[in-house]
């Protein structure tokens, strides 16, 4: 077995470790609060994780340069965004149906390049969004009868719109971090990767404190009180997104990005048995044509 794929599993493991304990601990943090230990809990270990590549590697440091810091903010701000929006998201459908809404971003990543930079859609791709949007649509109508006037109903609803939305800004975000990784100028991908992962999530952490601290300093003292739960998140997101950064330098995105679609298992997994959350056929159904679309577009 190539290493990337024990690597891409683990990754995709571990993230829906930290979606699971976002969840559980938004009931006593709030949105903001349960969003910020991602970063405020992690950006320790995504700093030492860069010191011992530099002095166990041997890797040089990467020199920091104004493209960087602009991509750096931007990947920065919309992952915040993003993920409040995918934690928002879990207090108004069950936890699985609220990550397959976030899933749709692949989908949505390529309906914005033919848009915006007029790249050309295969017909493959092309069945592969369909196919995408039905999955979208059958876990919006889940949960009422089938006609055309709640078709419409759901997919203009509250939940629909923000798991979308979500969707979109984590694919903004995704573009900016590997456009702020390349813009560095070497040594080589794996450093890059960890430069880029310690200076965001540092920057992650300084926005949301001054932010939490404006709008209510009470969450700040409710994240520490609960520091125990809070660093175990932080870490499975520093983890995580190592092993993301690891696996694709060893291959290509696009299969890393197939494989890692195996959250979903993780992820209804963790839906019935941590949660007690009833899913029902439709949604399953909703959901595995989601990750149908997602495969067809990553292969063609």
């Amino acid at each position: 077995m190539e290493l990337w794929i024990p690597i891409t599993i683990a990754a995709a493991f571990l993230q829906n470790l930290r979606s699971a304990m976002q969840k559980h601990l938004q009931g006593r943090l709030g949105t903001r609060g349960a969003s910020f230990v991602r970063f405020g809990y992690g950006f320790p270990v995504a700093i030492l994780y860069g010191v011992l590549l530099h002095h166990l590697a041997g890797y040089p440091v990467p020199r920091i340069n104004w493209s960087f810091a602009i991509w750096a903010v931007i990947g920065g701000l919309a992952q915040i965004f993003a993920t409040i929006m995918l934690v928002h998201l879990f207090s108004l459908r069950n936890f699985a149906v609220g990550t397959a809404y976030s899933k749709t971003e692949p989908v949505q990543a390529a309906i914005f390049g033919f848009i915006l930079l007029g790249e050309k859609l295969t017909i493959g791709a092309i069945g592969a969004i369909i196919t995408g949007v039905i999955g979208v649509m059958l876990i919006s109508m889940a949960r009422m009868p089938l006609s055309w006037r709640n078709t419409v109903t759901a997919l203009a609803s509250r939940t629909a719109l923000v798991g979308i939305a979500s969707g979109a800004v984590f694919g903004i975000s995704a573009v900016a971090y590997r456009s702020a990784s390349l813009s560095l100028d070497g040594p080589n991908p794996v450093m890059q990767a960890a430069m880029t992962l310690a200076c965001v999530t540092t920057f992650q952490t300084v926005f949301m404190l001054i932010w939490m601290f404006w709008k209510d300093k009470n969450e700040i003292v409710q994240v520490l009180k609960t520091w125990r739960s809070s660093s175990l998140v932080g870490l499975a997101s520093v983890f995580g997104s190592a092993g993301w950064f690891t696996a694709m330098t060893l291959q290509q995105v696009a299969y890393v990005r197939a494989l890692g679609q195996i959250e979903l298992v993780f992820t209804f997994m963790a839906s019935y048995f941590l949660f007690h959350e009833r899913i029902n056929r439709m949604e399953i159904l909703g959901c595995m044509l989601i990750v149908a679309g997602i495969l067809g577009l990553l292969a063609g």
